[in-house]
């Protein structure tokens, strides 16, 4: 079958042809992919800045955010029959007897850093046609997010980061007593997905972000209840003027020297999230003694989101049901192109423009 794979050892990627599954076990399904959707990760895995091959193989095949249906599965498999469509996780827990996040069901919180994730490290991606996963790492999608299903994975960046946001802010006795501002930094999927839940979540949301022309993210940003605020024309230390206090910044853009800018504006008691990883650049100049006091005497707080749990998936399915009938034309917008797994090459190398790019197997 048609697979997308990279090559590290000889820095190529391409379409290749990859072994269909084998016969599946009791609790495996097998999964008729759909969509694939392509992300900054597959990228950067596609021009080698990591990404590791299983064990005794010498390639990748990449793709982590999916949408499948089910053909077949195990005997032993209950939550899942074929017809539905399914979403796998990306990430599996590490096989260390003291890692309690990973023996918890939580590998989004391993301890080791020894977690195998599929399409990244050590195990192979969903840019293919047929996969064959543990019913435990799937998760179901109603028949009416066919056409917006790729887009669980991306938003569970989301789901996770106000999970933890909630549980910081309990601190606070008066936290619900007055209208939250969020900024959101970048207006890419990650970005998008992350102000429509902030605005669901009650934020008055604005979003920073280059003006991207006929990729419309701006009219996506004001068509959802937001504030675009195009970074071309406003400098970071005018976005009090045009926000008020910054309770919350949702970086979403991966570029460190703009996320260290924007700091040092959040407010008491705010909190800053991560969900960017950047690129190995040059390094920037941050003034550590200026943020250290604000930590402290403001009662501030960063922290980073990666990867997701089952529920985080639960909610995200939920939350695009609510997309998807509150601003239905705005959220099916996010997905601008859906190309051929033969022609996956271009989109991944960044020649096709648009917002997100999804891989088609053609189903």
């Amino acid at each position: 079958m048609k697979a997308v794979a990279v090559h590290p050892g000889e820095k190529k990627f391409g379409v290749i042809s990859h072994a269909e599954p084998c016969a599946l076990g009791p609790h495996e399904v097998l999964l008729r992919m759909l969509e694939i959707g392509i992300c900054g990760t597959d990228k950067e895995i596609v021009a080698f800045e990591y990404g590791t091959p299983p064990a005794g193989s010498d390639y990748l095949v990449i793709g982590h955010e999916s949408l499948g249906e089910v053909i077949e599965t195990g005997s032993e498999v209950t939550s899942l029959k074929p017809g539905d469509l399914a979403i796998p996780s990306v990430r599996r827990p590490c096989g260390h007897a003291h890692c309690t996040a990973c023996r918890a069901g939580r590998q989004d919180f391993c301890l080791t850093g020894d977690f195998v994730e599929r399409g990244i490290k050590e195990a192979h991606g969903f840019m293919t046609e047929f996969v064959a996963e543990d019913e435990r790492y799937l998760n179901h999608v109603p028949g009416s997010l066919r056409e917006l299903g790729v887009l669980v994975e991306p938003l569970t960046i989301a789901e996770k980061a106000m999970e933890q946001v909630w549980h910081v802010q309990r601190r606070l006795p008066w936290a619900g007593a007055r209208e939250h501002t969020a900024l959101v930094l970048g207006a890419g999927p990650v970005g998008l997905l992350g102000a429509m839940k902030l605005v669901l979540e009650g934020f008055k949301t604005f979003v920073y972000s280059r003006s991207a022309g006929s990729e419309s993210r701006d009219d996506i940003v004001r068509g959802i209840g937001a504030t675009w605020l195009p970074a071309e024309e406003i400098p970071v230390a005018d976005l009090f003027r045009h926000m008020g206090a910054i309770d919350l910044v949702y970086e979403a853009v991966g570029a460190s020297s703009l996320a260290f800018e924007v700091l040092p504006y959040l407010d008491a008691n705010g909190i800053f999230v991560f969900t960017g990883v950047p690129g190995r650049k040059a390094p920037i100049q941050v003034d550590t003694d200026r943020l250290m006091r604000d930590l402290v005497l403001k009662n501030q707080v960063m922290f980073g989101t990666v990867n997701a749990s089952h529920g985080s998936f639960a909610s995200a399915v939920s939350d695009l049901e609510t997309f998807q009938q509150r601003w239905p034309k705005e959220t099916g917008m996010i997905i601008t192109n859906r190309i051929p797994i033969s022609q996956a090459a271009e989109p991944l190398s960044g020649k096709v423009p648009g917002i997100k790019n999804v891989i088609s197997t053609g189903a």
